[in-house]
């Protein structure tokens, strides 16, 4: 079959797609259409909760296996879209719809590179193709949930649009509750003690501290006071100030590293909300960024967070679209990046 079939059904896939609402944890019905269309291909399908997945009919334990992976779920629509979120709109090249660049076009791109593999065989890897579900809220019905039923994998491409350029890395996320502890009083007289001023030494150390270990991709390790809420009413001294705090990790820090040092450093009382957004990253030396290199791909570090800070395994973002389309309005995808990401995936997994 040739790679202008694979487009043609990949788009009607994806206008099937953006036409079914399918925010984080309301994905039923996108995942029915998956499992449905990959039923249709006979392609080894299963499905946990709203993940579906395929494994290769050549599966072989003597070789690696490669995971192809995108998430079916989408934001909610914002207010100033100037077009109906819901109706996939073609004009010439470009095909309008909520999730139609985050990240639709890398779903329905893979899923025909996973189908063409399937039919001929992939000469080097095993291959798993997934729909995940709740990557945009890191849900515990997502990814997680579908890891421990997957087989055994070696190395992931996350469909994600960066302009099918590979991410060889991505920055980690935690979240930070800091509190600081006063004694309320009469503000006229004085009294108390003011939780307000007893965190303004550690809002000072989080906006100048800098982190020693930069990371060639990714950049500093980087801290942000976001949130914070002190004070009833204005003639009482607060006696609890409470500070969030947005922390990105790159891949030389560990999330428990960073929160440690933090904890160490400061006066408040902190806590994490979760240390489990790690940072990840691939050897530059992996067999696949090598391939990408000699096609001429150039690699990047990336600041956003994907289903890659859950995988236990070394994983690439590489997929059709603009990270700067994702979560805006009038959001859309070139056919012909979905074109150019079938082609592109089909020649590193096959070809030398």
């Amino acid at each position: 079959m040739q790679i202008k079939q694979y487009t043609e059904d990949a788009v009607s896939l994806l206008r099937k797609l953006i036409a079914t609402p399918s925010t984080s944890r309301d994905e039923k019905t996108a995942a029915d259409i998956m499992e449905q269309e990959m039923q249709r291909l006979k392609l080894d399908t299963h499905r946990e909760a709203n993940n579906v997945w395929a494994v290769g009919k050549h599966y072989d334990s003597h070789k690696p296996t490669l995971l192809l992976n995108a998430h079916i779920d989408t934001v909610r629509p914002v207010a100033s879209w100037t077009r109906d979120p819901y109706k996939p709109e073609l004009d010439g090249d470009t095909l309008y719809g909520l999730g139609s660049n985050d990240c639709g076009g890398g779903l329905v791109s893979l899923l025909q590179t996973f189908r063409y593999l399937d039919e001929h065989g992939c000469a080097y890897y095993n291959i798993v193709y997934l729909a995940s579900a709740e990557e945009e809220v890191s849900g515990k019905d997502g990814i997680s949930r579908a890891i421990p039923l997957l087989p055994h994998i070696d190395v992931a491409i996350v469909g994600e649009p960066t302009g099918m350029q590979p991410a060889v890395a991505e920055k980690g996320l935690m979240v930070l509750d800091l509190t600081a502890h006063g004694k309320s009083g009469h503000a006229a007289r004085g009294e108390g003690v003011n939780a307000l001023y007893k965190a303004l030494d550690d809002l000072v150390w989080i906006r100048d501290y800098r982190f020693k270990r930069i990371s060639p991709h990714l950049g500093a390790t980087v801290m942000n006071a976001t949130v914070i809420n002190a004070g009833t009413q204005h003639n009482v001294v607060p006696d609890v100030c409470n500070i969030v705090v947005d922390v990105r990790t790159n891949e030389l820090y560990t999330n428990e590293e960073v929160y440690q040092f933090i904890n160490e450093n400061t006066q408040c009382e902190c806590k994490a909300r979760s240390f489990r957004l790690h940072s990840s990253s691939i050897d530059m030396e992996h067999p696949l960024v090598r391939r990408l290199v000699d096609m001429g791909k150039q690699p990047f570090g990336s600041p956003t967070l994907s289903d890659q800070a859950l995988m236990p395994w070394q994983s690439l973002k590489l997929g059709p679209g603009n990270s700067a389309r994702s979560h805006s309005a009038d959001e859309y995808i070139r056919i012909s990046e979905i074109e150019d990401a079938i082609s592109t995936y089909i020649q590193l997994t096959v070809k030398k």
